[in-house]
């Protein structure tokens, strides 16, 4: 079996893992802001790091999964103001800010739930963490990389960049970005006159009076900048050097190359030693924009209340959609192209219920087994691991296992005996399934949990039924029995007074 390896963006090449402390890995990645409901971009990084926690955990590590909520600060760098988003929404919706930001969190939990996310070990938040941060802003001004200005408080780029370039960590070492070309082209925005520099970023930022969400520092009453959070935070529960940091390739410049500096003065090391990145979705060939109307939120996606989608889409639908791309090619979404995997998820699971209902026993002897065809799936089960730990390539995985859907259907369609295939194989076919499927995946059928809600409403309508004839009320009785039989579902009245349903 191979090892497992990851596309490092530090080093931007494939890298054998190993874990700093064995069979330990400590991972940290950017969680949402929740100034608004998370959309259809939010869903391939979390989706992509839920994959990487399972699978790590499938391989036998203790992992420690660090994902922040972000419920302060945020500010744009490069927008017309450094606004907070959370203040900002909290007054565009007339809510408290905590209010606003609970609501939010409420929905992304929901949605993560949605997508059968397992939660994440640590989940801190950055209003919670607000001395971490000063603790850590301090430290950097004490040791000469930072200043203060006006009760904002701005990271000195171009002094740290010249100094640390020496110790192999300087200023775009993540992002590849040249300091000298951002000091020439960095464009003068409004509200940041008073930093030093232009590609200066905020550490702290004074807040006016009127300004809804402030803490007292000892600059002044302010809130952190959105960079501070995370170095605190992945500081706090993993310590200065952890495995792995992920997030979406948007984050790169600036998040985490903000965040490699902050590290870098207070702990004199880049925080993590690999960092993964997702690539951007698009939708129908364009990038997801206002201007384009087309950012769908989850809610619009699961009911398909938006005017670009022609259906609902499931949230199990949209979780195997992301996963037949890998993580690091651009995803494009658009109807044809989920319904097509809408499709290809039903043909998958209806296959792995086939082969869960075959009994091993089945192929029978060995001795009569076709070699060939043997051989055939065995070489793609073995080869499953070896496509997952080449830095997790989990649509290879999937066509591999779309290649044995062939062989399991017509195995039940009698074209291919039972004994065809050694009872190894069929062992090893079962493992292979549920191990990807369910474990390191997290797909679950969907249309089982349909038939379950639909058993339970029938069985109220059926009570209600009941109670109808009890009191002798047999228009309604008749009403029910009836409109079922229309909508093709048969009510049975059982001699022992129970009541059971059948599709007709």
């Amino acid at each position: 079996m191979s090892t497992l390896s990851f596309y490092n963006s530090l080093t931007r090449k494939k890298e054998e893992f190993q874990s700093i402390t064995p069979n330990r890995v400590g991972m940290y990645v950017c969680g949402p802001t929740v100034s608004g409901e998370s959309h259809l971009g939010h869903a391939r990084p979390f989706i992509t790091f839920d994959i990487v926690f399972r699978y790590l955990k499938h391989l036998g590590y203790h992992v420690r999964y660090v994902r922040n909520i972000t419920d302060a600060g945020h500010f744009e760098e490069e927008g017309r103001a450094s606004e907070d988003k959370i203040s900002t929404k909290a007054i565009l919706e007339k809510l408290e800010p905590m209010e606003l930001v609970q609501k939010y969190t409420n929905l992304f939990h929901w949605a993560m739930k949605e997508f059968n996310n397992l939660e994440p070990s640590i989940e801190p938040t950055a209003t919670g963490h607000i001395v971490e941060q000063i603790v850590m802003i301090q430290k950097i001004m004490a040791d000469g990389y930072a200043y203060e200005i006006n009760g904002s408080v701005y990271f000195d780029v171009e002094k740290y960049h010249k100094d640390f370039s020496a110790k192999g960590m300087q200023y775009g070492i993540l992002s590849g970005r040249v300091l000298e070309d951002q000091l020439e082209t960095t464009r003068e925005l409004d509200s940041q006159e008073e930093k030093r520099n232009k590609v200066d970023f905020a550490l702290w930022k004074n807040a006016a009076p009127e300004h809804i969400m402030q803490w007292q520092s000892p600059w002044g009453m302010g809130f952190p900048g959105w960079h501070i959070e995370c170095s605190a935070m992945s500081n706090k529960y993993l310590g200065k050097e952890f495995d792995i940091h992920g997030g979406g390739m948007d984050l790169q410049f600036p998040h985490h190359e903000c965040e490699i500096a902050q590290s870098a003065v207070c702990n004199h090391k880049i925080p993590a030693r690999f960092w993964l990145h997702n690539n951007m979705i698009t939708i129908n060939g364009r990038k997801m924009g206002k201007s384009y109307n087309n950012v769908i939120k989850l809610s619009e996606l699961f009911s398909g209340k938006h005017e670009i989608l022609d259906q609902a889409y499931s949230p199990m639908t949209v979780r195997f959609f992301i996963l037949q791309t890998h993580y690091r090619s651009t995803l494009d979404f658009g109807n044809e192209s989920l319904q097509a995997s809408e499709k290809g998820l039903r043909r998958m699971w209806d296959a792995f219920q086939l082969l869960n209902k075959f009994e091993v026993s089945e192929a029978g002897n060995d001795a009569a087994a076709d070699a060939n065809l043997d051989k055939h799936c065995t070489d793609i089960l073995t080869a499953l691991d070896d496509h997952m730990n080449d830095d997790l390539n989990t649509a290879k995985v999937l066509a591999g296992l779309f290649e044995l859907v062939p062989v399991i259907n017509s195995m039940k369609d009698g074209h291919i005996k039972y004994n065809a295939i050694s009872t190894a194989t069929m062992q090893l076919m079962k493992e292979k399934f549920s191990v990807y499927l369910v474990d390191v995946f997290g797909l679950k059928d969907e249309k089982k949990q349909d038939d379950q809600k639909l058993s339970s409403v029938l069985a109220l309508i059926a009570e209600i039924r009941k109670d109808a004839r009890a009191k002798k009320d047999f228009a309604t009785s008749d009403k029910i029995r009836n409109q079922l039989l229309e909508a093709g579902i048969q009510l049975k009245d059982e001699k022992n007074g129970a009541v059971s349903w059948e599709f007709i």
